[in-house]
């Protein structure tokens, strides 16, 4: 399939997070899976490690049981008061986004299992374990290359989201697809074709907010 012609500012200003407009019936060629991933694996790594691993799942049974441990997190993650929706209300406007967004990971909390194709990124851990303090340098090394895929993915006309609930239930998600120990998980990212054509730059707090200039 041909790349959609986008320039790399609408790119990456207008891939969005799809979850109630994926299209759970139209099946995803595995070609054009491999393809968004062939673009990930180009993504930089902690001393060229390139220790990410990708699990695509296909099988109806195992997306199945992924996405009923997913909703169960989900579920349990709503019902915390911690949720996206509870947030900001001082500003009308933002609390109404996220309770947009509340609204539609509901939504795809029920419908996990039912996304044709479950991308699962993982990483190799250095020497078989954590490590202990701060992480960044090992995610560092995974979390790229996933949001290359999912950039890959907008250019090719499918939309994905970026999930972390199915973390819950880390262990159990790595038993059923025999991930061995010294392997963790770090994103499930949903990948389907996607209906309509509406993506645009999100509403974000301005950037004088949250820069600073040579000091805090």
């Amino acid at each position: 399939m041909a790349i959609k012609p986008l320039a790399p500012d609408e790119l990456l200003t207008t891939t969005r997070s799809v979850r109630k407009r994926l299209d759970l019936t139209r099946p995803v060629p595995m070609e054009l899976v491999r393809e968004c991933l062939e673009a990930a694996l180009q993504a930089p790594t902690g001393g060229n490690r390139q220790g990410w691993h990708w699990i695509v799942v296909t099988d109806p049974e195992l997306r199945k049981t992924i996405g009923d441990y997913y909703g169960r997190s989900l579920r349990a993650y709503l019902e915390s008061g911690t949720s996206a929706g509870s947030l900001f209300q001082e500003d009308p406007v933002r609390a109404a986004t996220q309770r947009r967004v509340s609204d539609s990971s509901a939504y795809l909390g029920e419908h996990m299992g039912d996304v044709p194709v479950l991308v699962i990124g993982c990483i190799a851990l250095p020497g078989g374990r954590l490590p202990e303090g701060n992480q960044a340098g090992l995610w560092g090394s995974l979390l790229p290359a996933a949001w290359s895929y999912m950039l890959a993915a907008r250019a090719r006309g499918l939309g994905t989201a970026w999930t972390t609930l199915h973390l819950a239930y880390e262990s159990e998600i790595a038993e059923l697809l025999g991930i061995p120990a010294d392997v963790r998980q770090g994103v499930l990212i949903p990948t389907a074709y996607h209906t309509g054509e509406t993506f645009r730059p999100a509403r974000r707090q301005p950037l004088d907010d949250v820069l600073h200039l040579d000091r805090w």
